[in-house]
């Protein structure tokens, strides 16, 4: 039985586990860290549970097709409920937007806040499922080998569209500021500003307001212990606190893992881990991407988290809220034209709890903050401490009440976190942004130009960011591997 080591226990790395283990091979997962689930890891303290990362579970049918293709539904391994309201976005005391949980509702709150826009939206909506239909149904599960795999009848109609951008094609369409910063927002997940993502990519409206925004009962970790589960039930193995510290290459072919110290063959090596770090444990000959391509990229912002306990119910807010209270642009620039602090930070709030009674103590609240920042700039306690000062100032102002003097747990992650954790290039929490110098077969290979039998996976390869690209990603590497193997 031939077999394959991977690094990393991401959502790649497990969904590729799976379908390299039903295909029959010999799988052993390498984890760094006690805990599985890489980024999508789970904080406990005190009576609080916190999924450190992702926590907004969007395009459902992504998670029912990998699923599907073992014979499972979500439904065997976890609940997911429907967010109502979907978030909320607050501008002022008082003043916020909240995003219904169907079309028809968000359409007349569109409408009433800007006459006309209403129609306009089921219009752009229409045409975000359209490219959703293409793009996730069909597209994102190419290898990024080749550019042809985006030439199709479908995309030829839509050519304008992947040389004009989000920000423009919005901005055509309406006018009121606060409407057009909302239809913004979900390209975000894919780590670029508006103005630099192709209009292709308004499938991600129809993934917020057609699909709508869901939460696992307890949490987002649910899904990692169904993938885990689900792996386990294939027969993979895992192996944590395992630290890999070289990969072998004789002849140009990869041929062992050094783990923790003691050599590990495999006949092939797969990486869900930082594409960057992983290339580092490769002597340099072997490195397909040099420094210089990697300082080169576009890469997706890190982030400035706060994992907060309150000893009381918190008022005014929902399960999922974004304070753009200030300088949409402004923040935007500090991220990506003149890396910095942000002056004035826009700021993303979880309250899990609220949907979740196991997140808190009976009578408390589990919050999750989170600031988007620039990758590679200077993280110290003391610049945390300044700006969970500044963003508490806010959302107290913002909410009507005072929860500083509540809180009971707080705990901190940052930029120099992401880079410890999880070998991230420059501290990135998202990957490679996607924008059109940085899309499909122009991104980073899923399988090593210079070493036989080396891939990778994961959001610094195709098809990007976020939990469901990670999960199509793991397919595609998987059935690269079993091509080869079987042509051996």
């Amino acid at each position: 039985m031939k077999t394959i080591a991977i690094i990393g226990s991401g959502f790649s790395a497990m969904a590729a586990s799976c379908y390299l283990a039903k295909n029959g091979y010999e799988v052993t997962i390498y984890e760094k860290n006690a805990s599985i689930g890489g980024r999508a890891c789970q904080l406990k303290v005190e009576g609080f549970t916190f999924d450190m990362g992702p926590s907004w579970y969007w395009m459902p049918d992504v998670f029912e097709r990998f699923f599907a293709d073992f014979g499972k539904k979500t439904t065997d391994y976890y609940q997911l409920i429907k967010l109502s309201p979907a978030y909320r976005v607050y501008y002022g005391i008082e003043d916020f937007i909240a995003i219904a949980d169907n079309l028809p509702q968000i359409v007349a709150d569109f409408e009433a806040i800007e006459k006309g826009s209403g129609q306009v939206l089921k219009e752009f909506i229409c045409e975000a499922k359209n490219n959703y239909d293409i793009a996730i149904k069909e597209l994102v599960y190419r290898p990024g080998v080749s550019p042809l795999e985006l030439v199709t009848v479908e995309t030829a109609k839509k050519i304008g569209q992947f040389f004009s951008n989000i920000s423009k094609d919005i901005r055509k369409k309406f006018k009121n500021e606060r409407l057009i910063h909302i239809l913004e927002f979900p390209v975000l997940f894919l780590g670029a500003k508006p103005s630099d993502t192709p209009s292709f990519y308004s499938f991600m409206n129809y993934a917020d307001f057609g699909l709508g925004t869901w939460h696992p009962k307890t949490g987002m970790f649910d899904v990692v212990r169904a993938m885990e589960s689900l792996a386990r039930e294939l027969g993979v193995t895992f192996v944590t606190n395992a630290n890999v510290e070289k990969i072998n290459v004789e002849n140009k072919i990869a041929r062992s893992l050094v783990v923790n110290g003691r050599t590990i063959p495999s006949d092939v090596i797969l990486s869900g881990a930082d594409y960057h770090h992983t290339e580092t444990l490769l002597d340099i000959q072997y490195r397909a991407y040099s420094e210089k391509y990697w300082d080169s990229r576009v890469f997706a912002p890190s982030s400035l988290l706060f994992y907060v306990g309150f000893n009381k119910k918190i008022r005014n807010i929902s399960h999922h809220a974004l304070f753009f209270d200030v300088d949409f642009e402004q923040h935007a620039k500090d991220i990506y034209d003149e890396p910095r602090w942000p002056r004035e930070p826009l700021f993303y709030a979880n309250f899990p709890s609220l949907t979740d009674k196991t997140a808190a103590p009976e009578g408390m609240e589990s919050g999750f903050f989170l600031v988007p920042l620039a990758p590679g700039i200077e993280d110290t306690e003391a610049l945390r401490e300044e700006y969970f000062n500044k963003i508490i100032d806010r959302f107290e102002i913002l909410t009507q009440q005072k929860v500083r003097d509540n809180i009971i747990v707080k705990q901190s992650f940052c930029k120099n976190d992401f880079v410890s954790e999880y070998n991230s290039y420059k501290g990135n929490a998202y990957g490679l942004a996607n924008t059109l110098m940085q899309t499909a077969f122009l991104r980073p290979k899923l399988k090593s130009a210079k070493v036989k039998n080396l891939y990778f996976t994961g959001q610094l390869t195709v098809p990007g960011p976020g939990v469901p690209p990670a999960l199509i990603s793991g397919k595609l590497v998987s059935e690269l591997i079993n091509k080869q193997l079987l042509n051996q």
